[in-house]
């Protein structure tokens, strides 16, 4: 998979051999967002509902270029979700299915395992509680491993204990999208780019859709838009808790020369009250070793680079009120991720921790991409997916990682919805 730098705005995108079509003026079912849960849904709708006619409509020029195609590309086994959560049940799902999608359809992945290393005593606790999720969870082959084990896996990490997931794995994610967005023009549907939705409203039996090149009237819709989730649900008559806030995530990408630092995907033990991973180093299906990512709030929904700023997304962000609590809560995270975002210095110690051969000269700059992350009026990080439901219309609120994952069993969960609320299984 190509990557740019953070400075760019944008990455090739996971549509360029994907033939899409015209928004249509009328449709039987719309699809807003053509991220990679957005086409995984569209899939699936007209695989259920062949007599129906169902649009995609993605806002900009390519499908699956914000966190589709800005992301580590790990397929996650489902080792960190709080058991009985959607996010446990389907990603565990998920990577099953997504993985014998791979396989039939020829897209690079493989299962190359993940390490999770413990580096002190004061660790182990929480990396019990993630050996209790990840066996509640299903999670196939999950073991415990001391320091010897660690260091069979991956040579040059050191740690006290750890975790080893054989069933993680990477994908190319932009592939997946752009086989997904295939089988939707496969089987008869739209797929139109540069549709950005821009107003909603109910008119008679009808959602009429007002895009940046004109309207489409649509029997009900479903919303997958990611960093723009909120404000469209609103739009819709929904309520405005939770509220997307933009975390950037900056990777580091380990020098050719020194990519035998890791075998495969090495994480430090998660804080499991927050729905970040920390900095860790994965091996990608191109061939690179990432490091990463931040978790940096900035002051727009697509700021690949710091430089950018959009008024009403610094705005929304600053007068929620979950905003200031949960600063002054996880303040003292902040100031790290700060340093981290300053100094590559900092962020090459953040992954030394695990991997003591890391020097800063291994590493080079690589990507940058955007969590669209829910935050509740309450100031808490919403560690779960959250889907709602307002006149004929569905709502994906929050699908930051493991989404990708998941993305089928996504799909499979909102079409059943979408079934009994829109009488479509009748």
């Amino acid at each position: 998979m190509t990557r740019v730098s953070p400075s760019d705005q944008t990455r090739v995108s996971p549509s360029d051999r994907v033939t899409t079509s015209e928004a249509p003026s009328k449709c039987d079912l719309a699809i807003v967002g053509g991220g990679i849960v957005g086409l995984a849904l569209a899939r699936e709708l007209t695989r259920r509902h062949p007599r129906l006619s169902v649009s995609v409509l993605e806002r900009e020029a390519e499908l699956g270029i914000h966190q589709t195609g800005h992301n580590s590309g790990v397929v996650h086994a489902g080792v960190y979700y709080l058991p009985g959560s959607l996010k446990a049940r389907l990603c565990v799902e998920g990577a099953r299915e997504l993985y014998d999608y791979c396989e039939r359809r020829g897209i690079a992945h493989e299962r190359c395992g993940k390490v999770i290393v413990a580096t002190g005593a004061s660790e182990l606790g929480r990396l019990d509680e993630l050996e209790r999720r990840g066996k509640a969870n299903g999670v196939p082959g999950l073991r415990r491993i001391d320091g010897a084990g660690i260091e069979a896996l991956e040579p040059h990490a050191r740690g006290i204990a750890g975790l080893h997931s054989p069933d993680t794995g990477i994908a190319d994610f932009a592939a997946v999208a752009r086989a997904y967005a295939q089988d939707v023009l496969d089987a008869g549907a739209t797929v139109a780019r540069s549709r950005g939705v821009e107003g909603v409203a109910v008119v008679g039996r009808s959602l009429r859709l007002a895009h940046t090149h004109g309207v489409t009237e649509a029997g009900n819709a479903i919303f997958c838009a990611g960093a723009w989730a909120d404000r469209l649900a609103v739009a819709a008559g929904a309520d405005p808790n939770p509220r997307i806030v933009p975390f950037r995530g900056a990777y580091l990408r380990v020098a050719p020369a020194r990519r035998e630092l890791v075998r495969s995907l090495i994480y430090p033990v998660p804080d499991p009250s927050l729905p970040f991973l920390g900095v860790h180093l994965t091996k990608h299906i191109d061939g690179d070793v990432l490091i990463g990512p931040t978790a940096l709030m900035v002051g727009a929904r697509d700021a690949y680079s710091l430089a950018t700023l959009n008024r009403r997304d610094l705005r929304d962000t600053l007068v929620w009120p979950g905003t200031w609590r949960m600063l002054a809560k996880w303040w003292r995270t902040g100031v790290t991720e700060l340093r981290h975002a300053a100094s590559r210095a900092a962020f090459v110690r953040a992954a030394a921790r695990y991997v003591p051969d890391l020097r800063v000269d291994d590493v080079q700059p690589a990507f940058a991409g955007i969590r669209a992350q829910a935050l509740g009026r309450d100031g808490k990080l919403v560690d779960d997916f959250v889907f709602s439901h307002t006149e004929r219309a569905l709502h994906v609120r929050n699908a930051p990682s493991p989404a990708a994952t998941s993305s089928l069993a996504i799909a499979r969960y909102v079409a059943d919805r979408a079934d009994e609320a829109f009488g479509l299984a009748v």
